[in-house]
């Protein structure tokens, strides 16, 4: 590809827009351009990294089974309406209705379309395992599409569905797909984590997020530097105490008499350990939620905070958020910061943490007081304990209780366990040997092919520009003639040009008319991985530069040598990921 010829417009300074590296970047080189809030133009060189990134995905794919197909990206709100989740999925559904006045969506996912599938066509044992793909494009109307490609409204995304006839047989089709996985993310050079994870919107009884492991993703990652367990801060589970967490404020376990304690206007647990000269651990936090339209007290330690996606999970519920305010004062007779578990009439939940606690402080349920020397049991009994707190640096692995350590992560790839959930409310039913009727068992796996790019930046750059790993770079090979009016310059560039495009290398020629520095500056831009610089001084001896991206320093070679050596680094970039 030729330089002059091509459509690569950057920019020179940071659009304001623009809030992490990958989006600055992508949008510095000419990747990507926006068009509204979480929609993007595709670029040339941007396009080319993400088809890059799809051939991956396609060859790992079909060498796992998967079949490719391609699905309808509306989708009637009848489907919708059977799984259940027409009302359930909330505003990030794009509802709109046709000329006839019939409810659609613009699918943010394929389930539903897929089972669809299945249950027209697929009737007998005989006929599974199956596994469909497709790539494809989605929309998810997110209330703050923010970070370039990282969170937008339409993305391109690989889904993948497999259909069983039972667990074990579901099981090992998961197997296939996380190992695919692994595959695709290593071909594509970058460092990632396989974590377990929430289920969320999508559903299922497990899950696996695929990280790529950077310092600027917004997600955290806990993993155990002893064993192999790695999950996400919403799914980490924490190993229950044993005994007693805490002792309470009286620095004694014997139960010591409750006592009422003013504390005028002091709302937070800073404020109130600062007060009372008193560590956060010997507090309780009572935090009020509505779950599902229903009030529940929720308790957990002072220096620890509730994971709402466990609570959520542990109560079965479609939604809980903190209650606001008027139903915070309505259900303890107090304002916000001095709520209580002592006399509420409301179902208590407890994170193990508080099991042995004595003497505690809590809020009292009247404003300006708290309680000292609360004691479960005593003065108040919880309905169930279970773990509905955030992991913190001082838990240990839950598995093995060795330590763990927190890092940073972006997700590309989520893979679910999702069982029956589909295929029994839109009776996709299949007659087992016996010629008994039952329900497929299905597995689900997804891959944001924009977002991996976008991540791959985010992993890999310098104050320069992107250094892209080479299976994904839109170009494998940037030549830059420094004088294209040189003759010999000029000959030597078109030469070797046309030897690496026979040869089947992804190579850019720069044959513009720029100074040195703004080829140097947009090759560093662009992050191609190889840079090949031939100028009028080396060629007085017959040499050109080779460099690569992710090093600072150059090897000279000669000109006659420049084919193989460029093959050559080439070859070994692809051979150091694979």
């Amino acid at each position: 590809m030729r330089y002059s010829k091509y459509f690569i417009p950057t920019y020179r300074e940071i659009p304001s827009e623009a809030e992490v590296v990958s989006h600055q970047l992508m949008l510095k080189a000419g990747l990507i351009r926006k068009l509204t809030a979480g929609i993007y133009t595709y670029l040339p060189a941007g396009l080319r990294a993400i088809r890059k990134v799809e051939t991956i995905i396609r060859e790992e794919m079909n060498r796992a089974g998967a079949i490719e197909l391609l699905m309808p990206a509306v989708q009637p709100a009848e489907l919708w309406q059977e799984s259940g989740r027409w009302d359930l999925y909330g505003k990030e559904l794009l509802r709109f209705r046709d000329r006839h006045n019939r409810e659609a969506c613009f699918a943010p996912t394929h389930e539903e379309v897929i089972t669809d599938l299945v249950r027209r066509e697929i009737r007998s044992y005989k006929q599974m395992p199956v596994n469909f793909y497709q790539i494809q494009t989605k929309f998810r109307d997110e209330i703050r599409p923010r970070f370039g490609l990282m969170r937008g409204r339409e993305f391109i995304m690989k889904d993948a569905y497999s259909f069983d006839v039972d667990e074990e047989a579901a099981n090992k089709s998961y197997e296939r797909m996380y190992e695919a996985y692994t595959r695709i993310f290593t071909r594509c050079g970058l460092r990632f984590r396989a974590v377990e994870a929430d289920t969320g919107a999508i559903g299922g009884s497990y899950s696996h997020e695929f990280m790529v492991l950077a310092d600027t993703g917004e997600d955290q990652i806990v993993n155990c530097l002893k064993c192999q367990y790695a999950a996400n801060l919403e799914k980490a589970e924490i190993r229950p105490l044993d005994s007693a967490s805490a002792t309470g404020s009286q620095g004694d376990d014997k139960p010591q008499p409750m006592e009422e304690v003013k504390t005028p206007d002091i709302r937070t647990v800073d404020q109130l350990t600062q007060f009372l000269s008193i560590s956060p651990r010997q507090l309780i936090k009572t935090l009020i939620y509505e779950a599902d339209g229903e009030p529940i007290g929720v308790l957990v330690r002072g220096d620890h905070e509730i994971n709402e996606t466990k609570l959520k999970n542990f109560l079965g519920a479609e939604s809980v958020e903190l209650a606001p305010p008027d139903l915070v004062e309505e259900v303890t007779g107090a304002p916000m910061g001095f709520a209580g578990p002592v006399g509420l009439k409301i179902r208590l939940l407890a994170d193990h943490s508080i099991k042995g606690m004595k003497n505690v402080v809590t809020g009292a349920n009247k404003s300006d007081l708290h309680l000292k020397n609360v004691n479960i049991g005593r003065d108040f009994e919880v309905d169930r304990f279970a773990d509905l707190r955030l992991i913190t640096p001082e838990d240990n692995c839950p598995r093995c209780g060795g330590q763990i350590a927190f890092s940073r992560g972006i997700e590309v790839g989520h893979i679910f366990k999702l069982g029956t959930k589909y295929s029994k409310p839109l009776k996709a039913f299949f007659l087992d040997e016996r010629g008994e009727e039952r329900p497929v068992v299905m597995g689900c796996y997804g891959i944001g092919v924009g977002r991996t790019v976008a991540a791959a930046i985010e992993q890999n750059h310098d104050e320069h520009g992107i250094i892209f790993p080479i299976p994904i770079s839109p170009f494998e090979v940037v030549i830059l003639p420094l004088q294209m009016h040189d003759p010999d310059v000029k000959e030597t560039a078109e030469g070797l040009y046309t030897q690496l495009m026979k040869k089947g290398i992804d190579v850019l020629l720069d044959d513009r008319e720029e100074r040195p520095g703004v080829k140097f500056n947009d090759a560093d831009l662009l992050g191609t991985p190889v840079r090949v610089t031939i100028g009028q001084k080396a060629m007085k001896e017959g040499k050109l530069e080779i460099k690569l991206r992710s090093e600072k320093t150059f090897t000279e070679v000669q000109v006659g040598d420049a084919l193989s050596a460029v093959l050559e680094t080439v070859q070994r970039l692809h051979d150091s990921i694979q």
